[in-house]
């Protein structure tokens, strides 16, 4: 059996990207592939099996050309606050716990993990995993599940990657395992070096020393990889970084308010790629702009909280004189029970119990409940009679009159709402915009002028392009041959 872990040096060395990449190269050689993360912590999930896994894994299991399953990321860490976090195990949601208490529950975690890893080695010839985080966190290497913990326990072998983009990638890999406890050094079986830009050649002094310094061999180095905004992004940060404020040059302006526990982002990745539209990731401290044509309020983790972040940053004044001006608003999921008029949380869900009001665009009221709603689902726009595949992973109900105008109808019941006069909508599906047709009838029925481009095939010829790309700087022969090891 086949296994190799994919460790960073810090955090967003493009460790996600590697894997899927790596999983799309080795499936394409014929190899049964799949991709797992012992423990991962993002808002952007995805739905497997009825469970919830991280984004990133979703797209692994894509580039392996099979459906995701909960067993791929067994743990996953859903922040609703600073300090504390939803835990979901295998798919579902175990508890909500501070991150003291998270460190108490770890332990107990280390099970559930190792099944779904052995149940994934049963099925594969090779598994590529993916680390979380650093190795040189030394300092929670108690109890670990994510990186070297895990390793331990599962005998899998590491390469540890550094991202050269942000300076210092010698320290970033001699340091580390300048920290790292001896036998933990000892899983790392060689280095990468990733996001490299201008001559490679440049490197070579450099590339030599870390070998000379940690003993480890060097697979590559990888040259930055341009076409990565088309995949969908796992961190939140990578909404407003490296350029991904502002997307798209078009003529009509989508506005989309960067909250704090911002969910499921990668509803806008379509829109973004659609010729005629601009997509501006709005960063607290800036106001949304009165001319855009949409603004869409995206998921949250925590709804309530983030109400609170919109009202603090101004922006229910600039969507209000926006709307005065023309624009339309969408809200999704938990923007959705935004828009309505009141949010009540009699049991305390998310915070002490009460309720609060919300913007009043939609006459609706949401009600936070205890169990969640996790399910694929598929719908019809009655606007415009096309089908859409989506997904739902919320709590809370939504009632009140202008669920009388559904956006969409599933099995002929009511979903989401749109105000009498059409500028005002919302809905719990995410993944909508993936549908080229329904995307393409509803920008052209506010307005904007539609591409042709199919999303679906951006994602598959997006991946055969990161396959190759690694496969012209990684010796993934000699990464398989550690695999065996």
């Amino acid at each position: 059996m086949k296994r190799i872990m994919i460790q960073g040096a810090g955090s967003n060395v493009g460790k996600s990207l590697l894997v899927a990449g790596l999983c799309r190269h080795f499936t394409r050689l014929g190899m049964t592939v799949r991709p797992f993360k012992p423990q991962n912590m993002s808002n952007n999930a995805a739905v497997a099996e009825g469970g919830e896994i991280g984004r990133a894994q979703a797209l692994q299991a894509r580039a392996c050309k099979v459906a995701p399953h909960v067993d791929m990321n067994p743990v996953l860490l859903k922040p609703e606050s600073e300090t504390g976090a939803q835990v979901i195990v295998q798919g579902k949601r175990l508890t909500t716990v501070k991150a003291r208490g998270y460190a108490a529950l770890k332990p107990q975690l280390m099970a559930p993990v190792l099944d779904s890893f052995r149940r994934l080695q049963s099925q594969a010839d090779l598994v590529i995993v993916e680390g979380a985080g650093s190795p040189a966190e030394v300092n929670l290497r108690a109890g670990d599940i994510a990186n070297m913990g895990f390793a331990h326990e599962a005998c899998v072998p590491v390469i540890l990657t550094g991202d050269i983009d942000r300076g210092g990638v010698i320290a970033q890999l001699v340091g580390t395992q300048a920290v790292l406890d001896p036998g933990d050094a000892a899983m790392i079986r060689g280095f990468l070096i990733n996001k490299f830009r201008g001559d490679p050649r440049l490197f070579d002094d450099g590339y030599r020393l870390i070998e000379q310094r940690t003993g480890w061999p060097g697979l590559g180095v990888i040259p930055w990889f341009p076409h990565a905004h088309r995949l969908p992004a796992e961190d939140a940060a990578e909404l407003s970084s490296g350029g991904g404020g502002t997307r798209g040059n078009g003529q009509f302006l989508i506005a989309v308010p960067h909250l704090n526990r911002i969910a499921n982002f990668d509803d806008l990745d379509p829109l973004a790629q659609e010729p005629g539209v601009t997509l501006k990731i709005v960063k607290p401290g800036q106001p949304l702009p009165v001319e855009s044509d949409l603004i869409i309020l995206p998921g949250s983790k925590a709804t309530i909280a983030d109400l609170a972040h919109f009202r603090a940053e101004g922006w229910d004044i600039d969507l209000a004189a926006a709307l005065s001006r023309g624009a339309r608003v969408l809200g999704l999921c938990g923007g959705y029970q935004m828009l309505g008029r009141e949010i009540a949380d009699p049991d305390g869900i998310e915070g002490k119990p009460g309720s609060v009001a919300g913007l009043g665009l939609l006459d609706l009221t949401t009600v936070m409940t205890a169990d969640k709603r996790v399910t694929e689902t598929e719908a019809i726009h009655p606007a415009s009679g096309t089908r859409v595949k989506g997904y739902e992973i919320h709590l809370g109900r939504t009632e009140g009159p202008d669920r009388a105008r559904p956006l969409f109808s599933v099995n002929g019941q009511p979903e989401g709402a749109v105000r009498a006069d059409g500028r005002a909508m919302g809905s719990y599906l995410h993944g909508m915009f993936t549908e080229d047709a329904f995307r393409r009838a509803f920008l052209a029925g506010l307005g904007a002028t539609p591409g042709n481009f199919s999303y679906d095939q951006s994602v598959e010829e997006t991946l055969d392009a990161l396959a190759d790309h690694l496969a012209a700087n990684v010796d993934c022969e000699k990464l398989l041959a550690l695999a065996s090891i």
